[in-house]
Order: C-alpha cells, then sequence, then structure tokens
C-alpha cells in the first residue's frame, strides 16, 4: 500500500481558541491515538490534501517532533459551509494487531453483458477490509468478464486472501441489467415473431 510523509508540530494548547488559531495560519489540529497516549499535534492543510481528495487510500508517515511513526487517517471533520478540513484524527499503526479500512474496488474486464446492450451498475464503490497492515492493498479488483446480463458479481464471490471483507457477503458489488434499449428490442422482436 502506498503512503505519504507528511510532518506535524506539537501543540502546546489545546483548547477552542487555539484551533482556531492554528486554522488561521492554514494548520489543522490534529490527535494521534493508539499509542500509550494521545498526542496532540498540527498539520499543514496542504499536506493533508493528496490523502484526503483521493479515493486511494495510503499508510501516512507521520513526523511530530522527531518522531516518526506510521498511522491511518481514522477521521476527517470538516467544515459545513467552506468544506475545509477542521480536524483529523490519526491512529497509530501496529504490525500485529489488524485494522479495518475502506479500500476502493477496481472493475476489470470487458462484460458480454454490456457488450449486448446491458447496463453495468456498481453498487459498491469500496469495500470494509480487516487485515493485518502488512496485507492490506491498494485496491480490490473485480472481474466482470463474464458477467452477462441479469447476473451480479456479490462480496461472498470475491476471494482475497489474508484479507477479510467485513461487509455482508450477500450485498451485491456490480450487475449487468437490462437496459431501456435493450428490453425495447426484446419486446420488437417478441411482436415481430406474433
Amino acid at each position: 500500500m502506498k503512503s505519504i510523509a507528511i510532518s506535524g508540530s506539537p501543540r502546546e494548547n489545546v483548547g477552542k481558541r487555539d484551533a482556531k488559531e492554528l486554522r488561521y495560519l492554514g494548520l489543522v489540529p490534529a490527535v494521534l491515538y493508539g499509542g500509550a497516549t494521545q498526542t496532540h499535534f498540527s498539520v499543514s492543510a496542504a499536506d493533508l490534501k493528496p490523502v484526503v481528495y483521493t479515493p486511494v487510500v495510503h499508510f501516512i508517515d507521520l513526523e511530530i517532533a522527531g518522531v516518526k511513526s506510521q498511522a491511518i487517517i481514522k477521521d476527517l471533520q470538516f467544515h459545513p459551509l467552506t468544506e475545509q478540513i477542521i480536524h483529523v484524527d490519526f491512529l497509530l499503526l501496529d504490525e500485529k494487531k489488524p485494522i479495518t479500512i475502506e479500500i476502493p474496488v477496481k472493475l476489470t474486464g470487458t462484460s458480454p453483458g454490456v457488450k449486448t446492450g446491458g447496463k453495468l451498475v456498481q453498487k459498491l464503490r469500496k469495500l470494509r477490509i480487516k487485515a493485518l497492515p502488512k496485507d492490506h492493498l491498494d485496491a480490490i479488483e473485480v472481474s466482470i468478464a463474464t458477467l452477462e446480463v441479469g447476473k451480479s458479481v456479490k462480496v461472498g464471490d470475491l476471494s482475497v486472501g489474508k484479507l477479510v471483507i467485513t461487509n455482508a457477503k450477500e450485498d451485491t458489488i456490480v450487475s449487468v441489467t437490462t437496459s431501456r434499449a435493450l428490453r425495447q428490442a426484446e419486446q420488437e422482436a417478441a411482436a415481430g415473431k406474433k
């Protein structure tokens, strides 16, 4: 899995006034959970953009006052009007503890059902995966090369090795449905035979 380096500065004061001053300076208040103690720090809003505004999941190599650690973003808070990031929570990674994160679904191949006029409907764009940090993937690939009209791929159909998918097994990831044009063509063909 890809990782991005972000450096932070420890926060001496923790409170609303301090947080407001940090945001005015283009910084975002942050907390690192998962260690012996919580670490309060601030990061540049610009440094967070390549991690937040992308469908790709990243591990983050944090450096706070010379101390390096690997983490993931656990929670984000946005301003309701401006959509600016106003707070971020990081979770410290432990190589021996499994973590649950959402990973994007990547469709591969060309569906024969779509070639005959069916409509491809992707219901799940991300899957919740539980695994050790070293076993996580950038994306889960789902092949649609054998998908005919009226068929679907469900979560239970996937085999992903050491990863555990925590979504319900009966959840549909992608399906090929009958399009309006295909339905109309079938009706016209049926009417022509009469």
